[in-house]
């Protein structure tokens, strides 16, 4: 257990603090709810679940970067916001990435229900 408390407090501070990390949370658990509703198959749940850890990996280490940017400096300077710039972008990055996967994989079983 001891191996465990430290990524237990990290996720308690990201559920208290990183309102975008519950906001990823909620929309896995409803990609999660519809792979389930529509049956996928072990393959495209392999996709969804590597879709949803992207996501939720690069938010957690986005949060991370902005506690250390934060911490090293309260002013502004070009290289803190870089830094957070870049962050936020592999968010975005891993976000599209699970977007265009959901779509490949949803779209099909949509269009059969009409």
């Amino acid at each position: 257990m001891k191996r465990f408390k430290h990524p237990i407090a990290g996720l308690v501070i990201l559920l208290q603090k990183d309102k975008n990390f519950i906001l990823h949370l909620i929309a896995a658990l409803f990609v999660i709810i519809i792979s389930v509703l529509f049956n996928i198959t072990r393959t495209e749940w392999l996709f969804i679940i590597i879709a949803i850890s992207a996501v939720l990996f690069m938010e957690v280490i986005n949060t991370s970067v902005e506690y250390v940017v934060d911490l090293v400096t309260d002013e502004y300077h070009p290289l803190a916001k870089y830094a957070k710039d870049t962050a936020s972008l592999a968010v975005l990055i891993a976000s599209m990435m699970s977007l265009l996967i959901g779509m490949i994989i949803f779209i099909p079983y949509i269009l059969k229900l009409f």
